[in-house]
């Protein structure tokens, strides 16, 4: 069964760094494409970033740009996204995601999800 599972959220203040995590299974992780989406209350959820399979290529939400960084290591079906300079407004639960294809380059692109883990960062 395709599992995604994200980890290392917590509460932070801001300024500070996070790294989170999402291990897979159940799927070829290095023939998808992997993002970061976040999801605040009462907002959509919002598109992060995104790694090409094999770790080339990357994009970000101009929100982030600069501040985040993703990677993979497709020998340990892992994803990872290294939050610095942490502000109010990252506050959101984070979610991984899997595509097969990029069509639109958004969430509906994305098929498979993980629970998404808790990010909160206070002022």
């Amino acid at each position: 069964q395709v599992q995604l599972v994200e980890s290392g959220g917590g509460l932070v203040q801001a300024g500070d760094s996070l790294r989170l995590s999402c291990a897979a299974s159940g799927f070829t992780f290095g023939s998808y494409t992997m993002g970061w989406f976040r999801q605040a209350p009462g907002k959509e959820r919002e598109f992060v970033a995104r790694i090409s399979r094999g770790g080339r290529t990357t994009y970000y939400s101009d929100s982030v740009k600069g501040r985040f960084t993703i990677s993979r290591d497709n020998a340990k079906n892992a994803l990872y996204l290294q939050m610095n300079s942490l502000k109010p407004e990252d506050t959101a639960v984070y979610y991984c995601a899997a595509a097969r294809v990029i069509y639109y380059s958004d969430l509906t692109d994305f098929g498979s999800w993980g629970q998404g883990t808790q990010v909160t960062v206070s002022s």
